[in-house]
C-alpha cells in the first residue's frame, strides 16, 4: 500500500468511473487490459496515461520518482484499496490487475508473469504534455506556475521507536494508548492553561471513513497516526493536517468490520490488529506491510481492543461467547512469528481450573478482552484485564464442596512477554452475575499507600470501585469506590474479596431486583487520566441503574433481562466527573451535567482535564475542582479518548468522532433533546491556541 506522496500526491490520482471491462492476464498492452483503463480510470489520467486536468500522468518522472523500482504488487496492492476516490476494492480484482500491468506496460516494464516478480520502470519516457483523447492534458510548461514551497520529509530523519520511549516518551509525543505503556493518559505539556484555553481554536481537521472510530491518534516526530473504519490507516501532517500516507486492508467478504481502541508503535513498524483476526505490521514510514500472520486458534472471537507491544513481544486480547472462552496471543514483533496464546477461561487441571462450579471445559464462557494491555518497565511484566461471563446461571449458586469464582473472569493478569508466563493474578471480582466487568485500563504508578511509598497497579470495574494492587506480586492494598454502586456490601480489607448482598442476587426463581450501577456502567469503557505526582485518578461515569427482571430465557442465563433505570434520587445529571484520591480513597470532587460523557479523558501538566459527551460537546475542566473552563461543539459524536502533542514548540489537542462505542449511543430515553444523529460522521479535529 504506497504512500499518498505516491499516486495520489504525485500524480493527483482519481478514478471515477466504475466499469466491468474485460481483462488482461498477461500483459498491459492487450486490447482487454486497455478497455478496463478507459472505463475506470481515463477520464481523469487521460486516455493514455499521459494525465489530465483532474489528476496527473501515470507515466511521468514524477510517478517513478514514486513507484521505480518498486514491485508492482505493491502498486497493484495501493490502487485496488486507494482507487476510485471513495470506493477503494470496488472494482474486481482482475480489473486492477488489468490496470497494473496496464501502467507498468505504459512505462517500459515487463508484464509477463507474477505481479510480485514484475518492477516498475525506474524511469520512463512519458511526456508529461502529451495531449489525449478528450483535448484536457494536463499543465502547460509554457506558462509556468510559481514555484511550490518545499514539503517538508517527516521521515527523512525516522529513528526506530523503542521500549524505553514507550514507557518514557518525549513530552511532545503520544507514542502508545494512553500516551505511554503506563496507562496513565497524562502528558506533561504546559501550552495550553486554564487561563488560556478558552482561546482554542481549530488548527486543522479531516474525515476519516464513515464508521466506528475508537482508536487515540498515535504522534511520534510530528506524524500522527490515525487507525479508522474498515482496517484503514492514516498517516497525517500533526502540525498541518496533511495526509502522508494511507493503508486500507482488503477484508474477507461478510467480515463483521469492528473499531479499535489502538494501534501501537514498536521499532519502525505500526502493530495493528484486525477485524479478520489476523495480526500484522506496517512500515511507519510508507504504510507498507511488513508482515501478516493469522491469530491462532481464534474463531468466533472479535477483536475490537488493540495491541500491546513490549519488549519486542505484540500481544492482542480477543472478546468471544464461545465455549471455551477468551484468549491473549502473543507473536514476535519484528517478523510476526506466533509465540504463545493463554485462555483467559481457567482449563481443569491447570491453575484456576477448579474454579467453575464443576463445569466440564466445553461449557465454560466468557473471560472476553477487549481492551489493550499495560506494561511496566520496573517489573518486566505485561498487565491484562479480563472481563466477566454472560453464562450466570451454571455458576451461580455453589455446588457442595465446589467453587465458582470462575478464574480468570474479572481479573488482572501479569506476563512475562516472551514466555507468556503468567507470574501472578488478581480477581477484582469473583463470581460476577450482574454484568460488571474490570477489563479496562490498567494504570501503573508510584503512590503512597498507608503512609508507604508503593509501586501499584489501579484500575477499576463498571460499579466504580477501583482496586490498588502491588504491581511486583498482585497484593491487594486498596479499593476506592465512586459512591453510586449499591449492591457490594463488604470489602475484606486484606484479600480485597468483595461480597455482594444476597437479597440482591439475581434469577429466574426470583423477583425483580433493583441495584446500581447499571450493566452498562457506572464506568465503563472510557479510560481515566492519572496525575502520579498528586495521585489523582480522573474518571468519568453514567448515573444509572438496572431493574434484573426473571424471565425463561434472559440476557444473562441465570434467567434476567436488564432493564435500565434512573436511580430513585435522580436530579436527571446523567454524567458523572470525579477527581479521586488514590492516597486516600476519598472523591476530592464531582462535576455533574445531564448529557453523559462517551470519550476517555486526557489530562496534562497545566492542570486541565479534556473529555467529550453524548451531545456532542468536547471540553476541558480544572483539575483542581472539577470547573469548566470550556466548550465546543463537534459534527459527529467523540469516541475516542482526547490526546496532546506538540510540533516545534506548539500544543495541539485532538479528538476523534466517529460513533460506534458501547457508550456512543448514549441514553436516547433518559435525555430526548440529545438525539443521536441520523447521519454519522467520522473525523479528526485537532486544537491550538489562536494568535499562535
Amino acid at each position: 500500500m504506497k504512500i499518498v506522496h505516491g499516486l495520489l500526491a504525485a500524480t493527483g490520482m482519481a478514478a471515477l468511473g466504475i466499469g466491468s471491462a474485460g481483462l488482461a492476464q498477461n500483459g498491459g498492452g492487450d486490447d482487454t487490459a486497455r478497455a478496463a483503463y478507459q472505463a475506470n480510470c481515463a477520464v481523469c489520467h487521460g486516455a493514455d496515461l499521459g494525465g489530465g486536468q483532474f489528476a496527473g500522468s501515470l507515466k511521468s518522472a514524477a510517478f517513478l520518482s514514486r513507484w521505480g523500482e518498486h514491485p508492482a504488487s505493491d502498486l497493484y496492492r495501493y490502487i485496488s484499496t486507494s482507487m476510485p476516490p471513495g470506493g477503494g476494492g470496488s472494482l474486481d480484482a482482475e480489473i486492477y490487475e488489468a490496470i497494473t500491468r496496464l501502467i507498468v506496460a505504459e512505462n517500459g516494464g515487463e508484464t509477463s508473469g507474477d505481479l510480485a516478480s514484475l518492477i516498475v520502470p525506474a524511469a520512463g519516457s512519458g511526456d508529461d504534455e502529451a495531449g489525449n483523447e478528450m483535448g484536457l492534458p494536463g499543465i502547460t510548461s509554457r506558462y509556468p506556475f510559481p514555484e511550490s514551497p518545499p514539503l517538508p520529509d517527516l521521515f527523512a530523519d525516522f529513528t526506530p521507536v523503542t521500549q524505553t520511549e514507550l514507557v518514557n516518551p518525549a513530552d511532545e509525543d503520544w507514542v502508545a494508548w494512553r500516551r505511554s505503556q503506563s496507562g496513565h493518559g497524562y502528558s506533561p505539556l504546559t501550552q495550553i492553561t486554564p487561563d488560556n484555553v478558552n482561546e482554542l481554536t481549530i488548527a486543522w481537521a479531516q474525515a476519516l471513513p464513515v464508521g466506528p472510530t475508537m482508536a487515540e491518534p498515535l504522534v511520534r516526530d510530528g506524524v500522527m497516526y490515525v487507525h479508522a473504519y474498515g482496517e484503514q490507516v492514516f498517516a497525517f501532517d500533526a502540525a498541518t493536517g496533511r495526509q502522508l500516507w494511507r493503508y486500507q486492508r482488503q477484508m474477507p467478504e461478510g467480515t463483521l468490520m469492528q473499531g479499535k481502541k489502538t494501534i501501537a508503535l514498536w521499532d519502525d513498524k505500526i502493530i495493528m490488529a484486525t477485524s479478520d483476526l489476523h495480526m500484522m505490521a506496517l512500515d511507519a514510514r510508507t504504510g507498507r506491510p511488513v508482515w501478516d500472520v493469522a491469530i491462532l486458534n481464534a474463531a468466533d472471537t472479535r477483536s475490537n481492543g488493540g495491541p500491546l507491544v513490549a519488549d519486542g513481544v505484540a500481544m492482542i486480547g480477543l472478546a468471544t461467547q464461545r465455549a471455551g472462552g477468551g484468549l491473549i496471543a502473543a507473536f514476535d514483533a519484528e517478523t510476526g512469528e506466533h509465540l504463545w496464546n493463554f485462555d483467559t477461561v481457567a482449563k481443569t487441571g491447570t491453575l484456576g481450573g477448579d474454579t467453575w462450579n464443576g463445569l466440564p471445559d466445553d461449557e465454560r464462557h466468557g473471560g472476553s478482552v477487549w481492551t489493550s494491555g499495560s506494561y511496566d518497565a520496573e517489573t518486566g511484566l505485561a498487565l491484562w484485564g479480563v472481563a466477566q461471563t454472560y453464562d450466570t446461571g451454571p455458576v451461580r449458586d455453589v455446588i457442595p464442596g465446589g467453587n465458582n469464582d470462575g478464574l480468570f473472569t474479572n481479573s488482572t493478569l501479569a506476563f512475562e512477554p516472551r514466555t507468556g508466563e503468567l507470574v501472578w493474578y488478581f480477581q477484582h471480582m469473583a463470581n460476577d452475575q450482574y454484568d460488571l466487568d474490570w477489563v479496562f485500563e490498567r494504570v501503573v504508578a508510584d503512590i503512597e499507600v498507608d503512609g508507604e511509598e508503593r509501586h501499584v497497579v489501579i484500575t477499576g470495574g463498571k460499579e466504580g470501585l477501583f482496586d490498588t494492587i502491588d504491581a511486583r506480586t498482585g497484593e491487594y492494598l486498596a479499593t476506592a469506590d465512586m459512591g453510586f454502586q449499591t449492591f457490594v456490601i463488604d470489602i475484606d480489607p486484606e484479600t480485597g474479596r468483595k461480597t455482594p448482598d444476597p437479597a440482591l442476587l439475581p434469577g429466574r426463581d426470583k423477583g425483580p431486583v433493583f441495584m446500581c450501577p447499571h450493566a452498562g456502567g457506572g464506568r465503563n469503557w472510557s479510560p481515566t487520566a492519572l496525575t502520579e505526582n498528586s495521585a489523582m485518578l480522573f474518571v468519568n461515569a453514567r448515573d444509572t441503574c438496572m431493574e434484573l427482571r426473571p424471565t425463561e430465557g434472559g440476557f444473562l442465563t441465570s434467567g434476567v433481562d436488564i432493564y435500565y433505570s434512573a436511580p430513585a434520587d435522580s436530579d436527571g445529571n446523567f454524567g458523572i466527573l470525579q477527581g479521586i484520591d488514590m492516597e486516600t480513597g476519598e472523591v476530592a470532587w464531582e462535576h455533574r451535567r445531564r448529557s453523559p460523557y462517551d470519550t476517555g479523558i486526557l489530562a496534562t501538566g497545566s492542570g486541565l482535564l479534556f473529555t467529550g459527551a453524548m451531545d456532542r460537546q468536547f471540553m476541558a475542566y480544572d483539575q483542581s475542582s472539577g470547573e469548566e473552563v470550556w466548550r465546543t461543539g463537534l459534527a459527529g459524536v467523540p469516541n475516542a479518548s482526547p490526546i496532546t502533542y506538540a510540533v516545534d514548540g506548539k500544543q495541539y489537542v485532538a479528538v476523534v468522532t466517529g460513533m460506534g462505542n458501547p457508550l456512543a449511543f448514549g441514553l436516547p430515553n433518559f435525555t430526548p433533546e440529545s438525539p443521536l444523529p441520523e447521519v454519522n460522521s467520522a473525523s479528526v479535529y485537532v486544537f491550538s491556541l489562536s494568535g499562535d
